[in-house]
């Protein structure tokens, strides 16, 4: 019949059903021989258009999720807010709108020093994960999104984030200031000053270590 699905769409359809996490359409692709599957992605979403059941497109990832009108049918427990602190809420947005970021041009963005934690809550709620390392002196560890952040906030990607241009127009997003790429810089040089700090100090406290346990060994003999 006519109104059938193409046996690529079907397999598609089977692809995801059982693949455990979001897939872009290259692994789709790739699980079918190679196939060009995205126009079959887009005939499956049309086809699931309206149902309990929808195809999504999250970050360039698909996946079949609840209907956002039925999702209450399927909650159990009664659902518990948890707010992010300020530090946090401002962290996450400049990740969001600047990725990739390291620690040191988030701190010169907000004007205050970020702690660890604030990125550990972030990376733990999945809204946030290490992308790589800055190829410059010290090579500081950069952070972005990732596409839990986009689904639980309902975006298909960065480009639907509100208030751009506004934000740019207001020189939020893109620093025009000369002396921000020196305070980036001389962040970084701290972090990096304070990391090797603390690898010397384990360094000394292994020597003295090593030495407390030659002492020991010539007391016994």
């Amino acid at each position: 019949m006519s109104d059938q699905p193409s046996e690529l769409v079907r397999a598609v359809e089977a692809c995801l059903f059982a693949a455990e996490e979001p897939m872009t359409h290259q692994q789709i692709g790739a699980h079918l021989g190679d196939a060009d599957v995205r126009e079959a992605l887009l005939q499956l979403q049309a086809l699931y258009a309206g149902r309990g059941v929808v195809l999504v497109e999250r970050g360039k990832h698909w996946q079949f999720q609840t209907a956002p009108d039925l999702a209450h049918l399927l909650r159990r427990e009664k659902e518990q807010l948890r707010r992010l602190s300020r530090a946090a809420t401002e962290v996450l947005a400049i990740i969001a709108y600047h990725e990739p970021v390291s620690r040191a041009e988030i701190e010169a963005i907000r004007g205050v020093q970020t702690s660890s934690g604030t990125l550990d809550v972030l990376m733990e709620a999945g809204w946030v994960r290490a992308a790589g390392r800055r190829e410059v002196p010290g090579r500081p560890v950069i952070y972005a999104t990732t596409p839990d952040f986009l689904s639980h906030f309902g975006l298909e990607s960065r480009k639907d984030l509100p208030g751009l241009d506004e934000l740019k127009a207001a020189g939020l997003l893109d620093p025009v200031d000369d002396t921000y790429e020196d305070m980036v810089a001389q962040k970084e040089e701290q972090l990096a000053a304070a990391e090797a700090q603390v690898e010397e100090g384990e360094e000394e406290n292994s020597d003295a270590e090593d030495a407390a346990m030659l002492e020991n060994r010539g007391e016994s003999a």
